[in-house]
């Protein structure tokens, strides 16, 4: 595999050769008992001991290879580079059937600290320019292995759908000194028509321009940067556990697959980097999930990638639909 930069839209696309396969024969490799059949653990809760609560591996088939150097080169106008970067996998829990919106507070908690975890030690390689978390949930959203589980992946480079972010958040900065993802929570909180859940910390809505049906961030109150960085204590990481899990109980009342993915700064410490670039990341970005609903028969909303085309319902009522949905634990 390597990885190929389109001159046009300046997006890196993964070039694969070939299909791979995590298949075993009808075995789960991430349920306990088969951990060999994984490679060793990054990380692992608790440390010691047979059982587990949480662990880390490498992806056995990973879309970017660890070892070595990018080794950017050009053939002709183009620009291409060696898949270098990260793919890791994330089991948030030992149970084959239990999915995240079924934690614990104490189960949701231990996979948010995995993550930040992860990604502030992938971060300390300075290959990487970007550390992205997601799931995708439901053989519609992809899902290759039926065990709940998340991916981290590393780059050499920031996706153009993060760079986006990066410069509308930059751009309102300099406008108007104020962060532009602040200024968002700030109208969805006083205006409480696109939100669906809250709490002392953090916001669950519905975005304005919603993509697709039902879609759904989850977004700190407060000013922060970092995923990483913020998410440290006990208190936020149950916090946001709780939203996370109610508000993904509420989309299971709509939709069974969807995609989940964590927006966090990029490494600004990554080399070779601009000495300037995305200096003001600590003003003006702000960190935050995006879970985007698969919602069958609707694929039409997954069919336009540059011009997105939200069917119904418009996000004003899905965030009422999605405040009115959530079913209780069993």
């Amino acid at each position: 595999m390597e990885l190929r930069r389109d001159p046009i839209t300046q997006s890196w696309v993964i070039q694969q050769t070939a299909e791979a396969s995590w298949a075993t024969s009808g075995v789960c490799p991430l349920c306990p008992g088969n951990e060999f059949l994984c490679p060793p653990n990054l990380y692992v809760y608790p440390y010691g001991g047979p059982s587990w609560q949480v662990r880390v591996i490498p992806h056995r088939n990973p879309i970017y290879q660890i070892e070595g150097d990018p080794a950017r080169r050009a053939e002709g106008i183009y620009d291409k580079m060696r898949n270098i970067g990260a793919h890791e996998v994330v089991i948030e829990n030992p149970d084959h059937r239990l999915p995240l919106a079924q934690f614990s507070d104490d189960q949701a908690t231990q996979a948010l600290r995995a993550y930040a975890t992860r990604i502030t030690d992938l971060k300390k390689d300075l290959r990487f320019r970007c550390v992205t978390l997601f799931q995708n949930v439901g053989p519609e959203a992809g899902q290759d292995l039926e065990h709940p589980h998340s991916e981290i992946t590393a780059t050499p480079f920031i996706p153009r759908r993060l760079a986006y972010e990066l410069r509308a958040g930059q751009g309102h900065y300099r406008n108007k000194e104020r962060c532009l993802f602040c200024d968002i929570v700030k109208q969805e909180l006083d205006q409480q028509v696109r939100a669906v859940a809250w709490n002392d910390l953090f916001v669950a809505f519905c975005p304005f321009a919603s993509r697709v049906p039902y879609e759904t961030w989850i977004m700190p109150i407060y000013h922060h940067a970092s995923f990483e960085e913020d998410v440290t204590s006990a208190g936020k990481q149950q916090q946001l556990g709780r939203l996370l899990k109610s508000t993904l109980r509420r989309l299971s009342t709509v939709a069974t697959a969807y995609h989940l993915v964590l927006h966090t700064s990029p490494n600004v410490k990554a080399r070779p980097s601009r000495p300037d670039a995305w200096q003001t990341l600590a003003e003006d970005y702000h960190w935050h999930f995006e879970i985007l609903p698969i919602i069958l028969g609707k694929t039409r909303s997954y069919s336009f990638k540059e011009v997105y085309f939200n069917a119904p319902p418009p996000p004003e009522v899905a965030a009422k639909d999605l405040r009115d949905a959530e079913p209780p634990l069993p």
